[in-house]
Parts: structure tokens; sequence; C-alpha cells
């Protein structure tokens, strides 16, 4: 069971999942694929989908409580001010946080440096019945450590074909994974790291770093084209979302994880005692 929704035009799995011929530089990142209207509509679904989301979200882990051993894992990559944040805010904030296991992954410890690059991976996957959401993944070894040569070139060809057997055990074990790229444009980029600097209630989220990276854009496209090449699969597929317009990614986003919950169909489970006779019981008592 599918979920949907009459403010797209098209199925954002369809329009923007990855797939045989796709070229990052040919994505327009201020369009809105498959989308109606602009960003009243947008914001107005967005609130709209909260309930349904939500509600999905708490039957899929009531449903754990009962033996189900389904979850999601949200995998967010993004150059930086593209809005993963945004996204965890108001996309996955919607729903009870109990139900959610977010982790960031940043520089490797002295320790997780000497263990395989999945080591400290392994350790955050979504429990049986959560949403887990990577803000930044297991793809950051062969995004930016492909660009600043992190590790040998034959150590991140391998580690493609690892990722994709680290995501194919994943989903055979009960995940649904659905990964994000937001793609923005240097100038909007640029624009939203000077808004940043404006204000300074923001300063604490820019650093001189922000800048180094800008120079190195184009080899950072050329990475993320051959993750997203090399790791969109059937089981586990990739989907570039245009976000200049941070509605449109937010939205998007939404309804990709719901449509995926929707498919999962999490059911309530039965209980295990007498309903009636815990009323009665209930009733009767003296407090």
């Amino acid at each position: 069971m599918s979920f949907h929704s009459e403010a797209w035009s098209e199925d954002p799995q369809n329009v923007l999942r990855v797939g045989p011929g796709f070229r990052l530089d040919a994505v327009e990142t201020d369009s809105t694929p498959g989308f109606k209207g602009g960003k009243k509509t947008g914001v107005a679904e967005l609130a709209r989908v909260v309930d349904t989301l939500s509600d999905l979200q708490e039957r899929l882990h009531a449903a754990a409580t009962s033996g189900a051993t389904d979850s999601v894992l949200l995998v967010l990559q993004a150059m930086d001010t593209a809005g993963k944040g945004g996204i965890v805010r108001h996309v996955v904030g919607a729903v009870d946080p109990q139900g959610v296991q977010l982790a960031s992954f940043k520089k490797p410890t002295a320790e997780e440096l000497a263990h395989d690059f999945l080591w400290r991976i392994h350790k955050q996957v979504p429990a049986d019945g959560k949403i887990g959401v990577f803000d930044r993944s297991h793809y950051e070894d062969v995004l930016i450590g492909r660009v600043r040569n992190l590790a040998p070139a034959e150590e991140i060809e391998r580690r493609y074909e690892a990722i994709n057997e680290f995501e194919r055990e994943l989903v055979d074990s009960g995940t649904r994974i659905i990964k994000i790229m937001l793609q923005i444009s240097p100038e909007v980029q640029k624009k939203r790291l000077l808004d940043r600097l404006d204000r300074p209630d923001k300063h604490w989220k820019f650093t001189p770093n922000d800048i180094t990276e800008r120079e190195v854009w184009p080899d950072y496209q050329e990475a993320y084209q051959i993750a997203l090449t090399r790791t969109s699969t059937d089981y586990a597929p990739w989907y570039v979302v245009p976000a200049d317009n941070k509605w449109y990614a937010r939205v998007a986003v939404q309804h990709l994880l719901v449509d995926v919950l929707s498919e999962i169909d999490p059911q309530w489970p039965t209980a295990t005692y007498d309903v009636e006779e815990a009323r009665a019981a209930l009733q009767a008592s003296k407090v």
C-alpha cells in the first residue's frame, strides 16, 4: 500500500529516484519535480500529512513490542547548508522522539579509525520499530574520503561494494532504507553561509572550513556522482532532492518517508490479555 497525495502530479519515488543514466549535473536545484503548487501549498501539505506520518510511526513502534522486526533508516547527505537539519526538525521532528534514533557521523575517532569504516555505523543502525536518521553517514567515507584522499584509491573502490553489501544485510533483516541527497547550487549555499555570518545566533554553525570545502565543489560533485550511481540499488535506491527551496525538500522527504511506512503498513499489536476481564477488574478496583 503506497501513500498517495493529490498535491503531487508524480510520485517522488519515481521522479527523484537515481536510475540508469542519471547525471547529477543535470539536476535543476531550484526545481520542484512532481509537486503541483508553490511554497504556500508546500507548507500546507507538510502540515496536512503530519498526522499520517505520526500515526504510521506510532504503529511501527507499537508493532515491535509484539515481535515485528520492521524499521526505517533515513540517510541524509548533502553539501553544507542544504537543509539536513531542517529535515530532522520539520519532518522527523513531527513524530514521537521515543521512536527515533538520530546519529551524526563526524571525523572518526582514533578508536574508530582502528576498525573498518563500517564498524561505527553498525552500532547506530535502527532497532526494531524505530526510524533511524543518519545526519551524514557511511557515505562520508567515499565522499570526503575520496575528495581529501583520506584513504588509498583501492580502499575507496572497495568501500562502494562494502556499502552495498552492508545495506543488503540491513534490508534482509527488516530495515527499509531511504537515501536522500539534498542538492543545492553553490550560489544558494553562498547566500546561506552569508546569512549565518549576518546573524550572531548562527555564528556557531559556521566554520572557516566551510569556505575551504567550497573551493573543491566540483570534486565533491564528481564524488557524489560516483557514489550515487555505484550504490543506488533496487533494495536501497538513492533519491536526489532539489534543495534550493527548503519547503520543497521537506515535503518531498516527508512523502518518501510516509510512502515507505505505508508500504510496511505496521499493525497495532493484538492484546495478549482478556480485554473485557481487564476492564471489569479496573472498574471494580477501589482506587
